[in-house]
């Protein structure tokens, strides 16, 4: 490791990417480091912006511009801890939210037919359990245990893209053993409090209003105008909505970030049809959910399917979130 990495790693161990030198922007730089008491975690850099991956989690932790705070959530209040992973307290124990990117199996409602476990809680090796690692050249993969449930491995291969601020995130299932079972990928991206959420409705969309409640009260700042759904989190209560769009903004005080996963013509989605969602959470945790899914699939053993999330970063630059949200729709 040169001085130049020895010093960007110093400084990201302090925060997230607390980078104040000049940067040299040549290709992809990947490298480990201890983050926010993680000690075994890893920060992928290309000059412009970083990824920071956890693999004690089995996730993506952030995403941001080098010397900038990330877009991605973080439970701050957990920071250094690890997910209970013994069956026998996984059964026992509340779900603890970290925060970050992650993936869990779909349909949601199924999960309790796989577990035989009363209440909600996702099953552990997609999220609990660690992840392995590895790097081939510039990516770099997490994959899990074996699901004891679900009997499913996820492995999700990470790349920055060499000249844009431009994060990529495959997801690939693989059923390792067990009868034939319907499952879909499902990504989950928490987000800090934005200006405003918004998703472009197709012109011939799957609802009727172009979109489906998941949560029966509707958000009360959502609304449909010119094609664009937009709404804020409201601190009070919980709200989630299904869609069928193929991107979802966050658009923040000063950055936006857009996540793409075009919907696959004829598949058979959960959650009344939807292939993304939107999920605000009430306080005392002021985050977002902007999530995708992919078509169910009948697994059997063998067998694998594969959704590709890609996530790109920009600064404001219009003076209303509104105004940001049809400008980079334009695009």
């Amino acid at each position: 490791m040169n001085l130049t990495h020895r010093f960007h790693l110093a400084l990201v161990t302090l925060g997230f990417l607390a980078l104040s030198s000049p940067v040299v922007r040549a290709g992809v730089t990947i490298y480990q480091t201890n983050y926010h008491g993680w000690p075994d975690s890893y920060v992928l850099s290309n000059g412009e912006v970083a990824a920071v991956v956890v693999p004690a989690l089995g996730r993506v932790m952030q995403f941001g511009y080098v010397g900038e705070q990330g877009v991605f959530w973080e439970n701050r209040s957990l920071d250094g801890r690890i997910a209970d992973g013994e069956l026998t307290v996984w059964a026992a124990k509340d779900w603890v939210n970290f925060g970050g990117d992650k993936t869990w199996p779909s349909p949601e409602s199924d999960w309790s037919v796989f577990t035989s476990r009363k209440g909600w809680r996702p099953p552990p090796a997609f999220d609990g359990w660690p992840s392995g690692v590895k790097i081939d050249g510039k990516t770099l993969t997490l994959y899990s245990a074996e699901d004891p449930f679900f009997t499913t491995i996820a492995e999700r291969r990470i790349r920055l893209h060499a000249r844009k601020p431009q994060l990529e995130i495959t997801t690939t299932y693989r059923r390792t053993r067990g009868e034939p079972a319907v499952i879909g990928i499902w990504v989950i991206t928490q987000l800090k409090e934005p200006a405003g959420l918004y998703a472009p409705v197709p012109k011939k969309s799957v609802f009727k209003d172009g979109y489906t409640l998941l949560i029966p009260m509707p958000p009360p700042s959502l609304k449909v105008e010119n094609g664009l759904l937009s709404l804020v989190r409201n601190p009070k209560s919980p709200h989630k909505i299904g869609l069928d769009a193929d991107s979802l903004l966050w658009v923040g005080e000063k950055h936006v970030l857009r996540i793409d996963s075009p919907r696959v013509k004829g598949g058979d989605y959960p959650d009344q049809g939807s292939s993304t969602e939107i999920y605000t959470a009430a306080d005392p945790l002021p985050y977002i959910e902007l999530e995708t899914l992919g078509p169910l699939h009948q697994m059997k053993a063998g067998d694998t399917i594969k959704r590709s999330n890609v996530y790109t970063l920009s600064r404001r630059t219009q003076s209303t979130p509104e105004a940001e949200a049809r400008a980079i729709l334009k695009r």
